[in-house]
């Protein structure tokens, strides 16, 4: 029988600031996308929604993203591929901290906004963002789009991509 993922971003507030439902949707989705605190999110959300995400068996992934609260993750940055790779493994491994206190685990990570947009088409910072979570777990599952240069960037570094 084939399976569907039924997919979100969660954990996007930021302090006292909250952006959706949170609680709703850990209620019907298989996935969240938990933003790591450079776009969106901070510790206690993080582990909030990473604490209700292992209530209701929900797999937590890494929703990564360029150091960017001000434009909420989606612009473009020119990062040197060095400083881009520690803080992508930074973020990653933020959450596999806070998720394994919650009682689960990163199981994937999902680039955010500017960051998937860029990997999508620089192999510089696509291959970057690849060797940080191939340090942070070698054969990791990862989302992106297909035949583009992240993708080549994943396979080469060893990530399970979906």
């Amino acid at each position: 029988m084939s399976t569907i993922d039924l997919n979100a971003d969660l954990g996007e507030g930021l302090g006292m600031w909250r952006m959706g439902d949170d609680d709703a949707l850990l209620g019907v989705v298989t996935s969240a996308n938990v933003a790591t605190g450079f776009h969106a999110g901070d510790p206690l959300i993080m582990r909030t929604t990473c604490e209700k995400a292992a209530s209701e068996g929900v797999t937590v992934g890494a929703h990564v993203a360029y150091r960017d609260l001000h434009g909420f993750g989606r612009r473009a940055m020119d990062i040197a591929p060095d400083e881009l790779t520690a803080d992508v493994l930074y973020q990653v491994s933020a959450l596999e901290g806070i998720a394994r206190a919650a009682g689960t685990e990163v199981g994937y990570c999902k680039p955010h906004g500017g960051l998937y947009n860029t990997i999508a088409k620089d192999p510089v910072q696509a291959r970057a963002t690849a060797e940080a979570l191939a340090a942070f777990r070698p054969g990791l599952a990862v989302l992106g789009l297909p035949g583009t240069p992240w993708q080549e960037a994943a396979e080469a570094a060893g990530l399970r991509v979906e």
